[in-house]
């Protein structure tokens, strides 16, 4: 398997399966349209969210997310000399615990004692695994609700 070393967020949020990715890539505007819906009252500064600042080659890339660039995770991380929280002996932390998105939050302290436990490789191959529509097969993203292809609800993210 190859794994993408940018889409290696210290946080345990797998750049892989996140929309902001997804619509990036494939200059989707309807989905960058929702995603600064989604922002806009979540995030600080979100209200000044524009479609054109959605875009992001992974966490750890040249040009991560906006809200990515300055994550205190991230700097945490780095400041420790670690990968990821997956190697740290005080997750969860405040940093997490104050985490602004809710499915973030949620997925986070998921992932990491996955990751910690499974290793790299087969995190990042468990976390591509379980957002896949279950009905069709189709990928999807962190945070979906149904499946884009067949219309089929879901709820992967726990």
């Amino acid at each position: 398997m190859s794994i993408n070393p940018n889409y290696l967020a210290p946080c345990g949020l797998y750049c892989g399966v996140c929309a902001i990715l997804y619509a990036s890539r494939d200059d989707n505007l309807k989905l960058k349209e929702r995603l600064v819906d989604l922002y806009k009252d979540r995030l600080p500064g979100g209200e000044r969210l524009s479609v054109e600042a959605i875009r992001c080659n992974g966490c750890l890339s040249a040009e991560p997310f906006i809200y990515c660039r300055d994550c205190g995770i991230k700097a945490c991380t780095a400041e420790k000399g670690l990968k990821g929280c997956h190697e740290c002996d005080d997750f969860p932390c405040n940093l997490i615990e104050t985490f602004p998105m809710p499915v973030g939050k949620k997925v986070i302290l998921r992932a990491i004692p996955h990751w910690r436990a499974a290793g790299t490789e087969k995190w990042v191959e468990d976390e591509e695994a379980r957002y896949l529509c279950p009905s069709c097969g189709h990928k999807l993203f962190r945070g979906a609700k149904r499946c884009n292809r067949c219309k089929t609800e879901v709820d992967l993210d726990g």
